[in-house]
Formats: C-alpha cells, structure tokens, sequence
C-alpha cells in the first residue's frame, strides 16, 4: 500500500459511495476508463479485489469495505491539513468552497463573481447538485458552504436565512390565463402542470404552496431538469411551479409569464447551511456575511424579480441602481460597474455537477 495515492483513494471512496462507476466519473469529471484504471490500481497495491459485480450491479467486498473505512480518515486528514492552511491565508489567496442546489445555478456564479471582484486572489470552487447529493456533501464535510431552501432538520448544522425564494406558476406567453387577474386556485387546479419529481426541492416547495390543494392538480408530467419543464411550457404543454429565480431569461424575451394566481408568489428563503462545529475558513466566513448583509439586493439585481410587498419585478436599470448604492455604502469605495473580476475571468475554478 505504500505505492497508493491520495488520487486513487479518492477516486476509490467516490465509486464506494455511489456504487457505480458512472456516476464517480461525473462526479470527478473523469472519463468512467480513467475512473477503473484508478481502482484497477489501487487493488493492484492492496492485492485484494475492492469490488465484485452481480448482475449490472457492483458491490464493495469485504477488503473494500476495510479499504472505505481506511481510505475517508486519510482523506479526512489531508482535508484538514488543508483547512489549517487556508487559516493562515486568510482570506487573500483562500479557497472557497461552496455547493448550491440547481435552483441557485441560475444567479449563484454572479453572486460568487462579485465578492471574488472585492477580495483579489481568491479562488472559487462551486458545485451544483440535487438536495440529496447536497446533504450528502455537508455530511461528508466536503464543502464549507451550501446553499439551499430547506435545511436539514436531522443533522448538526446552522441553517440561516439570506435572501427570499419566490416560487411562481409560469404558462407560455400566449396561455389564456396569462391576461388573468386574482386567478382562483380552483381554476388554475384544472389545467395540465408539469411538475419536478418527487424528492426534489422544488416538488417538496409545490407540496408546501398547494397545501390541500396539491391533490386536486392535474399533474400531467413529471420531469428531473428544470430546463425540460421550462421548454415544455413554452411549447404550451401546460403551467408549472418554478422558482422565480430560474426563469429571469424567459421572462426578459417574453417567452414565459408569471400568472397572477391567488397565494402566490409563494415566498420561501435562500438558507446558508454549515456543520455547527465546522472551523470555518476565513474566505468562507466573510462569503457568508457577505451572503447575509447583501443577499437580497444582489439577487433581486440579478433575477430582476423584486420580493417587495406590491411588486412583482423591476427594470435591470433600477436595480443596479440600487445595488450599485448598497455595495458604494458597504465598501466605502466610488461605484464600480459590472461584476467582473479577475477571479472570475480566470482565476477561479468553477465546477458543476448538476443533476
């Protein structure tokens, strides 16, 4: 074993995990060849078979399971290793690392580019996922930082609220209640809803904001990509329940609308979330004051979809305006246009693993 390396462990503990070799190579952004000629050689140094196969399925064998086991604490230590160091960078020259839900894939890179554009040298490392793989990341203490809707309520972590999540229902331009005012929810119940699946955190929201009422939906569709739903409706297939915050384009060209439904927006919350023991980097506490002090004004910014009582959005001019005035009193400094910064045009990492 002397011969193993951090790389095969980690590319080991990712196919334990998933138990699929696909789905480590998607993780790791490897082809799924590079992915077993890792684990080929790790059992090569081990001597032993880690894996067996049965039927389509794989499955850890007895020296595998020992070889987990083994294979998190080191990998636990250089992560650690790694934190101490980030400590003593501070904040210039820290590493951030952050996983979001797909919802937040929509506005989430601006936000990171803009406090990257304030502290120079910082590198950025985000990955999207499903809630599931999201708390998995926190579980496995491989992410500083994640950002979602609903927290875990069965794990050790502090969940707190940054920004408002609107949740709308969208039609194509052209449905027929998109001229409707005060739409009652028995009238909306009947037309067809393409809906996420069960388990995802938009479906769990839909339950929330539909109540009694969820029952009596027509759901004609459900679907696991948010961009599908989206398309489908733009195609006129039906209405669907979305997060205001992933549909800012079509709104822009007119290709969807938000319809005027009683209840609605159902206004939910952005959460920050970390383990409650976590040390948390410096980087990574000044990202999550940076979330909490100006979270709301960045992303109405952005999404132009405004969460004030009375509004339902605003022109970009004016919300840069003001965006532009709340970072001008919080940093002291004459305005600065745009979000641009050097981390962002390439001195960042950026991951996606949307699923």
């Amino acid at each position: 074993m002397k011969n193993a390396t951090l790389r095969q462990l980690k590319v080991f503990e990712s196919v334990a995990r998933h138990l699929s070799f696909t789905r480590a190579a998607e993780e790791l952004h490897l082809t799924q060849p590079a992915v077993s000629t890792q684990v080929k050689e790790l059992e090569g140094h081990a001597g032993l078979p880690l894996f067996e196969q049965l039927g389509r399925k794989i499955y850890l064998t007895q020296a595998g399971a020992e070889m987990l086991h083994h294979s998190r604490a080191i990998i636990q230590q250089f992560r650690e290793a790694e934190e101490a160091m980030q400590l003593l960078k501070g904040i210039s020259g820290g590493k951030l690392n952050v996983a979001v839900i797909s919802a937040g894939d929509y506005f989430f890179p601006r936000l990171l580019a803009e406090f990257a554009r304030r502290h120079a040298g910082v590198i950025l490392n985000l990955t999207v996922h499903n809630r599931a793989e999201l708390l998995h990341r926190l579980a496995d203490n491989l992410t500083d930082l994640a950002i979602m809707v609903r927290p875990p309520e069965d794990m050790d972590t502090v969940n707190e609220p940054f920004a408002p999540h609107p949740y709308v229902i969208v039609a194509a331009a052209g449905h027929p209640l998109a001229a409707k005012k005060r739409i009652p929810l028995a009238v909306l119940a009947r037309e067809p809803f393409l809906a996420r699946e069960m388990g995802s955190d938009t479906r769990a929201s839909m339950a929330r904001g539909f109540a009694g009422w969820l029952a009596k939906l027509n759901i004609a569709m459900e679907l696991k990509s948010t961009e599908t739903i989206k398309q489908a409706v733009i195609a006129g297939m039906g209405v669907a329940f979305l997060s205001a915050h992933t549909v800012t384009l079509e709104r822009q060209v007119g290709s969807l609308v938000v319809l005027d439904v009683q209840g609605f927006p159902l206004m939910l919350n952005w959460y920050v979330v970390h383990r409650k023991h976590k040390r948390l980097p410096p980087v990574a506490a000044a990202f999550k004051k940076f979330l909490m002090d100006e979270g709301t004004i960045l992303i109405e910014e952005i999404t132009h979809f405004s969460t004030q009582p009375g509004t339902r959005s605003r022109s970009a001019a004016e919300g840069s305006a003001r965006g532009n005035r709340n970072r001008k009193r919080a940093s002291g400094k004459p305005e600065q246009r745009g979000l641009k910064s050097k981390a962002a045009r390439g001195g960042s990492s950026v991951r996606s693993t949307d699923s």
